[in-house]
């Protein structure tokens, strides 16, 4: 039951990352802005 919980907590942070990425990438005024921010998320990880 514990396995499952984690697993399920495992998904649940996954999502709210993906989403987060998302909701930062989806804020880019132009395409230069995206590929400016996908390189930060790359180099820094999520520190936006």
């Amino acid at each position: 039951m514990f396995a499952y919980f984690l697993e399920k907590l495992g998904q649940w942070i996954e999502r709210a990352e993906e989403q987060r990425r998302h909701d930062y990438l989806a804020q880019a005024s132009d395409l230069a802005d995206v590929e400016q921010r996908m390189r930060r998320i790359e180099r820094n990880g999520y520190s936006f």
